[in-house]
């Protein structure tokens, strides 16, 4: 191994525990509550007055969300922390295998699931453990017998090769370091003709080198976006084709809430992400 290839691995272990990390603080946080508090927890800083904010529902139906969306799931399961709704470009079919890339709580996986109307199966994978365990307690006490969630890295799903027929993913691949390599794991996971549909954000032009070093602002889903266009090659070079990317520019309400004193609506934008495997 090389020093620069050491020191790249260094620096991807360093960002995932920086985001393992808030994401565990935010599961455990009020873990028994319907949701964590504060919204929207991925952005906000601990200073910010939590009577301010909107709370999860709020929040979710700005995203895009029903109401009846939000009154389906387990309490427990919304903590707030999408940026779109991937479900709503997803097209569920009865039968079929979902998965969730980094399913938090369970939120989407419940909403898939309760889509599947008790046929198919969803898998929801999440790195951090709190995350996996409150998300297995909010599928007990609901009974979704569908529904797993299984601990592991998105760069190294622990999902056998062409399993899915559909992969969801809300404002978690950002937040990984090695998006190329998510990107590729995902289409090993998916069937031939399985389909990739993501909320998440994504740049207006190259973030900072300044921005990107910072892991308060890498865990809080803004130094993390990649512009339009590496998604878009990263995409392809991993096999994906029919590749369809939509920036929501009515998502700058919402995210210019994430930081007190930023317009991070100049800086990123919520934006639907499609792709198929041949």
């Amino acid at each position: 191994m090389t020093q620069d290839t050491a020191t790249e691995s260094l620096r991807q272990d360093n960002v995932r525990e920086a985001v393992r990390e808030r994401y565990a603080s935010i599961a455990l946080r009020d873990s028994d509550a319907s949701g964590c508090g504060c919204t929207p927890t991925c952005c906000s800083s601990a200073s910010e007055d939590a009577t301010t904010q909107l709370d999860e529902t709020a929040y979710a139906e700005q995203l895009g969300y029903s109401a009846n969306d939000t009154t389906a799931v387990p309490a427990g399961s919304n903590l707030g922390l999408g940026c779109g709704n991937p479900i709503a470009i997803a097209s569920i079919r009865a039968g079929e295998t979902v998965v969730d890339l980094g399913s938090g709580a369970g939120f989407d996986c419940f909403l898939a699931a309760n889509q599947l109307a008790g046929t198919g199966r969803v898998i929801g994978v999440d790195m951090t453990p709190a995350m996996i365990s409150k998300a297995r307690r909010n599928a007990a006490r609901s009974g979704h017998a569908n529904v797993e969630f299984r601990l592991g890295e998105i760069e190294a799903l622990p999902i056998a090769d062409g399993t899915a027929d559909l992969i969801i993913s809300n404002c978690v691949i950002n937040l990984s370091p090695d998006k190329p390599r998510v990107f590729r794991e995902a289409f090993r996971a998916l069937k031939p003709g399985g389909r990739l549909s993501i909320s998440d954000v994504v740049a207006r032009a190259p973030i900072p080198a300044s921005m990107r070093e910072d892991f308060e602002q890498v865990t809080r889903c803004i130094a993390g976006a990649e512009t339009i266009d590496d998604i878009r090659t990263w995409l392809a070079e991993a096999g994906f084709v029919d590749v369809r990317i939509a920036p929501r520019e009515d998502s700058r309400k919402v995210i210019d809430t994430w930081m007190d004193g930023m317009r991070l609506g100049d800086i990123i934008v919520s934006a639907l992400i499609e792709a198929r495997k041949p």
